[in-house]
């Protein structure tokens, strides 16, 4: 009998722990060690359909199911060891299979003395558990059914059960439990329908948590990193209260309004999308400041507090000569000028007169051409002046006074301007800036009739040329 006892445990360690589904859905297995009572008292039914507390040596007991229920010390049938062991896993919503084995000893059978029975029961049971439904409280009673074997001494017979308990929760991971089951058998001869009584230590387990944050993977949102209860398990690194998954910057506190992400200057544009992120800027230059408004962010702006085009990278083109004409504009960068005139200088009339009283005294040998030597000094006052007017475009007109032949006198008129000319740009005045005319004795500026006259009508002049 003995041999069988142990064997008998052996089984039910080995059928707990094949059995698949679960204890609660974070931690699927418990075991329960504790002791159990056998109450054989309320056994059978009458004909009356009352119940009987049939003796096992054949005598009747007349009484209802529960008259005697908690009557200890006369019916319960207890040894002083632990005598029952149960194995359970959670199945979901709120039911767990378990099975169980039970060892007693039975001196008493309702009003009958029994000397020294072995009892041995193998159980099974399916239990609904009410916690769920009171929030994970702390006491969660459950109600059952099963099913299971039991021996006495050498008679085994099946019984069906029904069963209520209580589980008290005093830790996380344990309860002390106490449970009441009505066993019904089912063998007329010699079967001994009865109560089981039994109150143990349950340690639930079986739980994971791979990431090791105290979160069951079951419920875990991010089961392999560590994360915070308040997300489910998962980690908000930079502890700014916005986890990981929902943090475009999960390394720097940041903003909700910003997905997690910093404004560190408090313009409106998260750090990342900032291309100045320390100094407040606008939108449409990706959070840089345009300081002189030049629609040229600082950032690119190589003259950030003077305004100036984009071109020349937010700088204010160069004005040499401070006309207000850009250099890259003025035809004149290194002399005043006017804007109109495209940064040159003005052609004014005192110059205009200047230049005519220069070149009227230009002296040309008689009845040619060709220059005489001192007028080499009239002639570079001129270039003077024209060089202080680069983009001004001159016409030299020769005139002559009415001696000698309409034909010759043009022919001569035009050659004395173009000697001019010539002198003029091989001394430094730019090609293309003149153009020479002869006008021969059309445009007499005194009398041809006396010498003085015709001296005055022979001359060169210089006209501003707007062509």
């Amino acid at each position: 009998m003995k041999h069988l006892k142990i064997y008998l445990v052996a089984v039910l360690f080995t059928i707990g722990f094949g059995v698949s589904n679960a204890q609660d859905k974070n931690n699927p297995w418990s075991i329960e060690l504790g002791v159990n009572a056998v109450d054989f008292f309320p056994v059978g039914v009458n004909d009356d359909g009352r119940f009987n507390a049939i003796a096992l040596d054949g005598s009747d007991a007349k009484g209802d199911i529960f008259d005697e229920y908690f009557n200890v010390n006369d019916h319960w049938n207890m040894i002083t060891s632990i005598s029952e062991v149960k194995v359970g896993r959670y199945v979901g919503d709120g039911f767990t299979f378990a099975v169980s084995g039970t060892l007693n000893n039975i001196d008493r059978a309702g009003d009958s003395d029994i000397n020294d029975w072995a009892y041995i029961a193998a159980d099974g049971e399916i239990k609904y558990s009410f916690r769920e439904l009171l929030n994970g409280s702390w006491f969660a009673p459950y109600l059952g059914v099963g099913g299971g074997y039991t021996w006495l001494d050498d008679i085994g017979y099946g019984t069906a059960n029904g069963l209520f308990g209580i589980d008290f929760w005093i830790g996380e991971n344990w309860a002390i439990a106490a449970q009441s089951t009505y066993k019904h058998a089912f063998e007329e001869n010699y079967g001994a329908t009865h109560f089981q009584h039994t109150m143990g230590i349950k340690f639930k387990f079986g739980g994971k948590d791979t990431d090791g944050d105290g979160i069951y993977d079951y419920e875990d949102e991010c089961p392999e990193t560590p994360g915070l209860p308040e997300f489910n398990g998962c980690p908000d690194t930079d502890g700014d209260g916005i986890e990981d998954r929902n943090d475009e910057c999960p390394n720097t506190p940041g903003l909700p309004e910003f997905n997690g992400c910093p404004d560190t200057d408090g313009d409106g544009i998260p750090d990342h999308l900032d291309a100045c992120p320390n100094t407040p800027g606008l939108a449409e230059y990706n959070g840089c400041p345009d300081t002189d408004g030049d629609g040229v962010p600082d950032n690119e702006d190589e003259c950030p507090e003077t305004p100036g085009p984009k071109e020349n990278n937010g700088c204010p083109w160069p004005d040499r000569d401070g006309d207000s004409v850009p250099d890259k504009d003025d035809l004149c960068p290194d002399l005043p000028g006017t804007v109109a005139n495209q940064g040159c200088p003005e052609v004014t009339e005192a110059v205009k007169k200047a230049l005519n009283s220069y070149a009227k005294t230009i002296l040309f040998d008689t009845g040619k051409a060709s220059i005489k030597e001192q007028s080499a000094g009239v002639l570079n006052d001129i270039i003077g002046i024209m060089k202080e007017y680069p983009n001004a475009k001159f016409l030299i007109e020769g005139h002559t006074d009415s001696v000698g032949s309409d034909k010759l006198n043009m022919k001569l008129s035009s050659e004395r301007a173009e000697s001019v000319l010539n002198y003029l740009e091989s001394n430094g005045v730019a090609d293309g800036r003149l153009t020479h005319q002869g006008f021969g004795e059309d445009r007499p500026l005194d009398t041809n009739k006396t010498r003085a006259g015709r001296a005055n009508n022979r001359r060169v002049e210089i006209s501003l040329n707007k062509n």
